[in-house]
């Protein structure tokens, strides 16, 4: 099984990208800068977060190059009162603590430590002040110490304890802070005078801030730690790399900026790139793996799984020359065979040689995403030990790994599929229906025979490209296969249970009971734009809501909207949840909403099979109309 864990040890080739934005704050014209590393959920960020802070930090706390490289998990922060000052203060105390460096600043990290704490102070408890700006909310230099003793010295003390305590305490606080509104501009800028100076005490080349995870953050608490380095640590000699899935982002920065001054529509998209440009000066996108680069990445996890240590850095150092030649051809156990030995070549082509067929299909169907590659290896992993077990006799591992494929991809199609082979003894006539109307044709070639047979749902392009992989399967007894997946049979949640932050965000986001016109702008706005494994965890998040919630009305007006704005599959994935669904304890007033789609081809027809003959109260409401 393979951890997933993020990790500097390259198996994806990813060194170029570190190498690149190494060299890039190389440049100390640059400085000071913050890094955007951006991708999709699983895509490698963190992997080459890592190698950047391997190539940079010394052993052992050491200082390489007179670099000090600090590296923070964004999700550390989430359970602070104030994500702010918990960033600032973790790296005030990074120089504290540093063997090297810490006797030189301990002057400037006693101040630092007491500006935070005043930062603190004034936020703890006190979330609902609303300030004119971020610096406002963060007033708490020095300078403000010798002011709130001069006011608090002109009030009597049983006046002040009574004024500190309770519901009056935010007010007070809040008339202070208002007081200094004038000084907040050199308040700001006093801490990031302080902190450059403990940066010019210290003696160091450069500061090096990486911060992985931040997209799974709330959109507070990524604000947070974005206006945290732009207010207070953008200072000569710092580089800050930020890895985050940036539709999170601009998610977060578009929740900020309504909840404080709800801009017109139109301007909505150049405020919200514009606040980005100012956090983060480079973006860099991380780009999806091609198939080369799934082979070759399908090949490097078996060998680490299947060669001893020492073996496997022999093999990993042939890819990392290897690549230095052809950055575009697969690595694959062609490459092996003068780095291990025979015996050992043949336990990697035992584990392997059932998938290079199977390819492109894993690199379009796991959208080339190193973290669904892996999860996807370690369920076939997995299942193939249960075979083992369990004395499956005639077991083929690649009909495992194509079926698996489906699964990922297309659930409701590979239940179908389970559905055909559970009541013809393991061999669906279906299967060899299908696989002869494809016979190695086209996509466009089959629409209207895929329609006259009566398969439209499996009319789809990576369908009809998995009909036609090898092995077909025709005439094989399915029976088993079937038997060592049925975890995902008997639930709704598919292959990718882990849900991507970006879709997490989204539901957060429509999951509240608000007007139909702003549920269908988000879903137009957000869920329209997703990639198709990405709606597909929604509807698998909403359907599960749904089955635990059945009588909650808004898991329905979800599926309804995104029917409405034309969300592709939603049809399709509501009825297979409703299937699961008793009809009698659908409320009335969701039965008369269902009613609007009756002329939906995917739906209808079972909606009036659903209410027939039902004497509930919602079958009554659905079918009233219908007289």
């Amino acid at each position: 099984m393979w951890s997933d864990n993020e990790t500097s040890e390259d198996l994806l080739g990813f060194k170029v990208h570190a190498d690149l934005l190494i060299d890039v704050i190389k440049d100390e014209n640059v400085l000071p800068v913050t890094i955007g590393i951006f991708g999709d959920w699983g895509s490698g960020k963190s992997s080459v977060l890592k190698i950047i802070n391997d190539e940079l930090a010394g052993e052992d706390g050491d200082l390489k190059d007179n670099t000090l490289v600090l590296y923070f998990n964004g999700w550390v922060f989430e359970g602070y009162d104030d994500a702010k000052a918990a960033l600032l203060e973790s790296i005030i105390e990074k120089f504290e603590k540093h063997k090297t460096i810490g006797h030189k600043v301990k002057d400037s990290t006693v101040k630092l430590f007491k500006s935070v704490k005043w930062m603190r102070m004034l936020g703890l408890g006190f979330k609902k002040i609303v300030l004119p700006t971020a610096a406002a909310y963060f007033t708490g230099g020095l300078s403000l110490i010798p002011f709130l003793s001069q006011e608090f010295g002109k009030i009597d003390k049983k006046d002040l304890a009574d004024k500190l305590s309770g519901d009056k305490a935010e007010a007070f606080l809040k008339e202070i802070i208002e007081k200094k509104e004038e000084e907040k501009t050199s308040l700001v800028r006093e801490f990031r005078e302080d902190f450059a100076e403990m940066i010019a005490k210290s003696n160091i080349d450069k500061l090096v801030v990486i911060i992985d995870d931040l997209d799974r953050c709330t959109y507070e608490r990524i604000i947070e730690n974005l206006e945290a380095i732009k207010l207070f640590l953008n200072v000569e000699k710092t580089a800050f790399f930020i890895g985050a899935d940036p539709r999170i982002v601009r998610h977060a920065i578009e929740y900020r900026y309504k909840r404080e001054s709800k801009p017109d529509e139109d301007a909505n998209e150049r405020i919200i790139d514009d606040y980005l440009e100012k956090l983060i000066q480079i973006p860099y996108f991380l780009p999806k793996l091609s198939e080369p680069e799934v082979e070759t990445y399908l090949t490097m996890l078996i060998c680490k799984k299947e060669l001893p240590a020492t073996e496997f850095e022999k093999v990993l150092g042939g890819f990392q020359k290897y690549k230095l030649n052809d950055r575009y051809s697969s690595y694959g156990i062609s490459n092996l065979q003068s780095l291990v030995s025979e015996e050992q070549l043949e336990l990697v082509k035992k584990n392997v040689i059932s998938i290079p067929a199977l390819v492109p299909l894993i690199a379009q169907s796991l959208y080339g995403n190193p973290r669904q590659i892996k999860r996807f290896l370690n369920t076939y992993t997995l299942r193939k030990r249960l075979a083992n077990v369990a004395g499956l006799k005639d077991f083929n591992d690649t009909i495992l790994a194509k079926l698996m494929i489906l699964e990922y991809t297309e659930l409701n199609i590979f239940k179908k599929l389970f559905e055909w082979q559970s009541s013809q003894g393991g061999q669906p006539t279906q299967m060899g229906d299908l696989e002869a109307l494809c016979n190695e044709k086209n996509f466009g070639e089959v629409k209207s025979d895929f329609e006259d047979k009566g398969y439209k749902d499996w009319y789809k392009e990576k369908v009809v490209r998995w009909l036609n992989a090898e092995p077909k399967l025709k005439d094989v007894d399915l029976r088993d296969y079937f038997w060592i997946s049925r975890d995902k049979i008997l639930t709704s949640i598919a292959g990718s249970s882990l849900i991507p932050p970006v879709v997490k965000a989204i539901y957060r986001e429509l999951e509240n009971e608000m007007p139909a016109t702003v549920s269908k702008k988000i879903i137009k706005d957000k869920v329209s734009i997703l990639a198709e494994h990405e709606i597909t965890a929604l509807f698998e998040l909403i359907g599960s809501m749904l089955k635990k919630n059945q009588k909650t009305k808004r898991f329905y007006e979800l599926f309804h909207f995104m029917i409405d704005e034309g969300i592709p599959g939603t049809a399709v994935y509501y009825k297979e949840v409703l299937r699961t669904l008793s009809a009698t304890e659908i409320e009335p007033g969701v039965a008369v909403a269902m009613k609007h789609y009756e002329a939906i081809e995917d739906l209808g027809p079972f909606l009036k099979d659903y209410f027939k003959g039902n004497a509930s109260a919602g079958a009554k409401a659905f079918n009233l109309k219908n007289k």
